[in-house]
C-alpha cells in the first residue's frame, strides 16, 4: 500500500492506495503555504495512519522537480519552492517519497486507468484555468531536463494572423516571462481575453461558450479563430510525438462541443489523419491526481 497525497495552493488531499486503480480517500485539509513545518506536518500525519502498512508516499504537485538536483518549483506553495522536497519529507517521515507534476500524474492517471488505456502513446492535456500537458510513453513518464515535458502550452507558438476573414493578433504576455505561448489563449482566461480583444466585450468563459453554443455570430467568430490558434500547435505537437490519444482535463474539457471542435482541428491538420477521435475527455473525473500518483507510486516502489 502507497499513502497518495494530490497537493495545490489551496488543498492537500490525501488517499491510501492498493493499486492506481483502488484507492480509499482519507481526507482533504487547507494547503499551508508559508510554514514547511506545518506543510510536512499534514503529510507526516497522514502518513501515521497506517504506520507499518504503507510502503512509501507518492505526491501529485502543482510544481515542477528537477530530476539533477531534486529541488521543486512551485510557484503557489512559497514553503516548498526551491527545496529538495523529496529528501526533506523523506527525513520526517522515513519512508520514500515521490513527486510528479500534476499535469504530468493526470497523464498517468488517463494512461493507465482511463482513455489512454491500451494506447502506447498518451499525451494528456489540460484546458484549466490555463494550458498544461503529460506525456506517457509505454506506461512511463517522460521527463526531460529540468523535468519539463509535455509542456506545449510554453514557447512562441501562436500565429499572429488568422480566421477568415484574416484578423491579426498580437502576442499577449504569458507569465512564464515568453510572448505568444498556447497558455496566454487556450484556458479559460485566454478565452474571455480573446473575447474582449475580438469583440470588446467583457465575459466569462462560460458566457463565450454559451453563446457559442447559441450560435450567437460573435462568440462564433470568438471560438473559430480560438480554435485555429489552439488546433495548429496541438497538431504540430502530435506530429512530433506520435501519440494515438490525448484525454484533456480542466475545465473546458467539460464542453463536449469545444473537444469535438478541437479533436476535428487537430485531426484535418496531422500527418497521420487517424480513422477515430483522437482529442478526447478524459474518462476519469474522479481524483485522477491521485490516481496518478499512485501509478508513480507503485511504479518506483517495484524498482525500489
Amino acid at each position: 500500500m502507497l499513502t497518495c497525497f494530490d497537493i495545490g495552493g489551496s488543498t492537500i488531499k490525501s488517499a491510501r492506495a492498493r493499486s492506481a486503480g483502488e484507492i480509499e480517500i482519507i481526507d482533504r485539509v487547507k494547503t499551508p503555504l508559508d510554514d514547511f513545518a506545518a506543510f510536512a506536518a499534514v503529510i507526516a500525519e497522514r502518513v501515521a495512519l497506517d504506520r507499518g502498512t504503507t510502503r512509501g508516499v507518492a505526491i501529485s504537485i502543482a510544481g515542477v522537480v528537477d530530476p539533477a538536483s531534486g529541488s521543486l518549483k512551485c510557484a503557489n506553495i512559497p514553503c516548498v519552492d526551491g527545496r529538495i522536497i523529496a529528501a526533506d519529507l523523506e527525513a520526517e517521515i522515513g519512508l520514500p517519497v515521490w513527486i510528479a507534476n500534476d499535469a504530468d500524474c493526470f497523464a498517468m492517471a488517463e494512461a493507465t486507468e482511463g482513455a489512454g488505456r491500451g494506447h502506447r502513446n498518451v499525451f494528456g492535456i489540460i484546458l484549466g484555468t490555463g494550458v498544461g500537458g503529460g506525456l506517457v510513453i509505454d506506461g512511463r513518464l517522460v521527463t526531460g531536463a529540468g523535468g519539463y515535458a509535455g509542456e506545449w502550452g510554453h514557447g512562441q507558438a501562436l500565429a499572429t494572423r488568422v480566421g477568415t476573414p484574416p484578423v491579426d493578433i498580437p502576442h499577449f504576455t504569458c507569465g512564464c516571462g515568453q510572448v505568444g505561448c498556447v497558455d496566454t489563449i487556450g484556458g479559460a482566461r485566454g478565452v474571455e481575453k480573446l473575447h474582449h480583444f475580438l469583440c470588446g466585450d467583457a465575459l466569462s468563459s462560460t458566457e463565450v461558450i454559451d453563446r457559442w453554443r447559441e450560435g450567437e455570430p460573435k462568440a462564433r467568430r470568438t471560438m473559430g479563430i480560438y480554435l485555429e490558434l489552439v488546433g495548429v500547435p496541438l497538431a504540430l505537437t502530435m506530429n512530433i510525438i506520435g501519440s494515438s490519444i490525448v484525454p484533456v482535463g480542466g475545465g473546458l474539457s467539460n464542453v463536449p462541443e469545444l473537444i469535438e471542435a478541437l479533436d476535428n482541428q487537430v485531426r484535418s491538420r496531422t500527418l497521420r489523419r487517424a480513422q477515430g477521435p483522437l482529442v478526447v475527455k478524459a474518462a476519469l473525473t474522479t481524483e485522477p491526481g491521485l490516481i496518478g500518483a499512485a501509478a508513480v507510486g507503485f511504479q518506483e516502489l517495484a524498482n525500489v
